[in-house]
């Protein structure tokens, strides 16, 4: 029996300001229209609005996230440098999603993605029959200095009751120290590296061909990569860029992602956006975007 293709997406945690952008409906729409969905689901707290969301709307179900995840403790973040600035940046949102992704995946299974994902291809059905499948990112230096096959959240596979998933919410919840990625990225690949028959690994193409880098967000927004065989889907690392102040990994930011952009920009993402023919079906040219100075979830 083929497993039903359920994709999962967080949005709205905190209050939108802004209206829904286009690369949130670039997320939704791309998976939309490659990837045979049953059904596709946003779990937000407080509901987006705008054009593009009226667009999108009635193609989701829609659930309302209520308290904090347990295990997701803000006062955290008092107790390292690290996670005073991501509290002071208000990046916290991104910590609340790392355990609310699993539980979702936990209790109904399926497939869950950020909202910076631009889907490629269609998901193969094997990937939906494994206990849980993760993408391989960029190895990553641990404390020692070495570095380690790093496992990315970004996007997560998994069956309702996995047990790999169970042991990594178990793992959260103990782990959880208010820094960026010890509870989830790194909690994944230690587990892994422990229980490797586990989880089932992507290489790194499949889903992070173009890394958390310099170089691999140029890759995205700047430069087209025409080599995407075998690609499934593309992270694009939103919150390295997405703040036009921000500068350290690129001087693109969301302000520039525009209808115009898309239909004519020689880029990887651009070219990608092209493929679902959204001008002709979601009259591109008459739908404004935010500013490119706010949050991306």
């Amino acid at each position: 029996m083929t497993p039903r293709r359920e994709f999962h997406f967080i949005f709205g945690l905190r209050p939108q300001a802004e209206p829904f952008h286009l690369v949130h409906f670039l997320a939704l729409e791309s998976c939309r229209r490659t990837q045979s969905a049953d059904a596709i689901h946003l779990h937000c707290r407080h509901l987006p609005w705008g054009p593009w969301w009226d667009r999108i709307a009635p193609h989701l179900a829609i659930h309302r996230v209520g308290e904090a995840p347990r295990g997701f403790d803000p006062t955290r973040y008092a107790e390292t440098g690290e996670g005073r600035l991501i509290a002071e940046y208000g990046y916290d949102y991104a910590h609340e999603a790392d355990f609310l992704r699993l539980e979702i995946l936990r209790d109904g299974g399926g497939a869950y993605a950020d909202v910076d994902t631009l889907f490629v291809e269609r998901y193969p059905d094997a990937w939906f029959a494994h206990d849980c499948v993760l993408g391989e990112e960029p190895a990553i230096a641990g404390p020692d200095g070495v570095l380690r096959p790093s496992l990315c959240n970004a996007v997560i596979l998994a069956r309702a009751g996995s047990r790999f998933v169970a042991r990594w919410i178990d793992d959260a919840r103990a782990s959880f120290d208010g820094t960026w990625s010890r509870h989830s990225c790194a909690a994944a690949s230690r587990l892994w590296r422990e229980a490797p028959g586990e989880v089932h690994v992507l290489p790194m193409h499949r889903l992070y061909r173009h890394g958390p880098t310099r170089a691999g967000i140029a890759a995205l927004f700047e430069q087209l990569d025409d080599r995407l065989d075998g690609v499934a889907s593309l992270h694009l690392w939103a919150h390295l860029w997405w703040d036009a102040r921000r500068v350290d990994f690129s001087r693109f930011h969301a302000g520039l992602v525009t209808p115009e952009w898309i239909a004519r920009g020689e880029t990887t993402v651009a070219a990608i956006a092209r493929r679902f023919d959204l001008g002709s079906e979601s009259g591109l040219g008459s739908v404004g975007l935010g500013s490119g100075l706010g949050s991306e979830l």
